[in-house]
């Protein structure tokens, strides 16, 4: 049976102490569950809704966190591109290569996180169907990606609301091996917070059980000690303590 992915963190690194006591946490449930959960976390938001949001601490300085996560927990590593040239700087680090959804057909992007030799994660847009992704992961391959992951995390449903068309995973899993329910982006309402991204996180697990029961073969979870404090996507991030009891009803076979 093929491993179960898990990818958790938060949306964005907003300090060292953050990432600290998100990753301490992933190690705990790792042991207890036996599992391997991938740590995510952003350097850059680059499409937030404000010129005046939050974004993180750039590239430099976020590649530096994310190695010191990796250095002092063992975790891998998962964090997004925006430009083809954080490819390289980003896979010198970490483990996975995320493409936002909104960028999903940006060929050169594409191309760059290929050519890193790292898995690539390619979330799929909120403008296209599960059948569309096999021209992102075409170019992927082409570059020669060994590893190319595929992410639901719903569709536009008029403005300011995502609606999450589950056969949409089945569709992706005729395109490649692995496909990732994004549980915490998929409960957004893009734009619909005054100025920034607003949601609704208790519809969260009811996400990550209706995609095991489509198939999927991996959940991604935006996490946080405080969500509501967060600096980035605070209404759909789960709370931390929530996730072990929900990543145990994810691994039990049924």
């Amino acid at each position: 049976m093929k491993q179960k992915i898990f990818i958790a963190g938060p949306c964005v690194i907003e300090s060292a102490e953050l990432l600290d006591e998100v990753a301490a946490k992933l190690v705990e449930i790792n042991g207890k569950l036996g599992i391997d959960i991938i740590f995510k976390a952003s350097f850059d938001k680059a499409n937030r809704t404000s010129i005046s949001s939050f974004r993180g601490p750039g590239i430099d300085r976020g590649l530096q966190m994310l190695s010191d996560v990796k250095e002092k927990y063992g975790l891998r590593l998962l964090t997004d591109i925006h430009e083809a040239w954080q490819a390289e700087p980003a896979g010198q680090v970490v483990d996975v290569v995320q493409i936002p959804a909104f960028l999903c057909r940006q060929t050169d992007l594409l191309l760059a996180a290929a050519r890193t030799g790292r898995v690539v994660n390619i979330k799929k847009a909120q403008f296209l169907s599960g059948q569309d992704m096999r021209y992102p992961v075409e170019k992927a391959r082409d570059a020669g990606a060994q590893e190319v992951w595929l992410t639901e995390r719903g569709n536009m449903m008029g403005y300011n609301n995502l609606v999450v068309d589950f056969r949409n995973i089945a569709d992706m899993l005729d395109i490649c091996d692995t496909v990732i329910m994004d549980c915490t982006h998929s409960v957004q309402r893009p734009g619909g917070a005054d100025g920034k991204t607003g949601g609704d996180r208790r519809f969260v697990p009811q996400m990550a059980l209706a995609a095991k029961a489509f198939g999927a073969t991996g959940w991604f979870f935006e996490v946080h000690p405080t969500p509501d404090q967060g600096l980035s996507d605070a209404a759909n991030m789960l709370e931390l303590d929530k996730l072990e009891g929900l990543l145990r009803q994810l691994i039990i076979d049924n």
